[in-house]
């Protein structure tokens, strides 16, 4: 005659979906769906409910087909704590991601807070955010990637698991490629995001920027970061982000920013020499012309290209062509 049909609300049927995955290496959704007299689709549901509910669920790919199950261990991990000091840190950190706003990443964060939140007497929760948002910066031209949204979800869901993918990314005044990329990181710079990983296509590591990116279409097939692999091995030598061919860089920045230039280290490597009229020498070697022209274009009329000779023609070059540039209306 089979199993009687089970007749239990939901709470009950996700203890016994819990049950089953706690005792047992994996499970599938049928059998998940067998277990509990459900369809699958109801088993689907249930699955995301305890993922919301914060338990580490992981989804192992086999010849059979995909296996749900626990980490391995995770009974064993003590809750996590904070003390004040350490949340006043974390609300901190997220001020300054602000540019993550229509972003999966923002969703994330809104539900970390409000556990958080939920924890706490709400008047050291109005405390905490009170600091916190007084020392928040007014970010300038913040990107909206609310129209990245499901290209994040896709690729956060790569990134987690694995996944190789295809991508359809669209560089400035090109037209756009697809690439096979098995995505390895995520860099967040000047409040942009990049995807950083290995381009088959191009067989070397590549960057990516997102707000380019049109289309991702996760794999089934799975790949391995390579043991040795560093972030670094994505930028180089670059001042940035951009690594092209590394130049000896030679500056001199008068008085009135020598401040500016001493109280941050530039580059692992710089040699900072003090001038005596109160001005000062910068010296290192990086790779990234572009950005480091606009870096020290920043600094007009205070800074002075020494060296190399090609750098100081394109400095002088881009001042010139500035000068030089109709304006529509004038």
């Amino acid at each position: 005659m089979g199993k009687p049909a089970k007749k239990y609300s939901q709470a009950a049927r996700l203890h016994d979906v819990i049950r089953i995955l706690e005792a047992r290496y994996g499970a599938s959704v049928d059998e998940l769906a067998e277990e509990c007299q459900v369809n699958r689709r109801t088993i689907y549901r249930d699955l995301r409910a305890i993922v919301d509910a914060g338990y580490p669920l992981v989804r192992d790919e086999t010849d059979e087909g995909p296996l749900y199950r626990f980490l391995t261990g995770f009974k064993n991990v003590p809750p996590i704590t904070f003390s004040l000091e350490e949340l006043l840190t974390l609300y901190l950190c997220r001020e300054q991601l602000g540019f993550l706003q229509g972003t999966p990443f923002q969703d994330d964060l809104e539900a970390i807070f409000g556990r958080i939140r939920s924890s706490l007497p709400p008047r050291s929760v109005a405390h905490l955010e009170r600091i916190a948002s007084a020392a928040a910066p007014r970010f300038q031209g913040v990107r909206n990637y609310q129209d990245k949204k499901a290209i994040l979800a896709a690729l956060r869901r790569a990134l987690l698991y694995q996944y190789r993918c295809r991508i359809r990314y669209a560089p400035p005044r090109r037209a756009a490629e697809t690439y096979e990329f098995d995505p390895y990181l995520l860099l967040f710079y000047q409040n942009s995001l990049y995807l950083g990983g290995y381009a088959h296509k191009r067989k070397s590591l590549r960057l990516f920027l997102i707000d380019r990116v049109q289309q991702v279409e996760v794999q089934d097939e799975r790949f391995e970061v390579p043991e040795n692999f560093r972030a670094e091995d994505l930028t180089g030598q670059a001042f940035g982000l951009i690594d092209d061919a590394p130049l000896e860089l030679d500056l001199r920045f008068g008085p009135a920013v020598a401040h500016l230039i001493r109280e941050r280290t530039w580059h692992p490597e710089q040699i900072l020499d003090e001038l005596g009229d109160g001005g000062l020498r910068l010296r290192f070697t990086a790779a990234g012309r572009a950005e480091i022209l606009a870096w020290l274009y920043s600094f007009i009329p205070h800074v002075e290209v020494l060296g190399p000779a090609p750098l100081r023609d394109d400095f002088l070059e881009g001042l010139r062509q500035a000068l030089k540039m109709d304006i529509p209306g004038d």
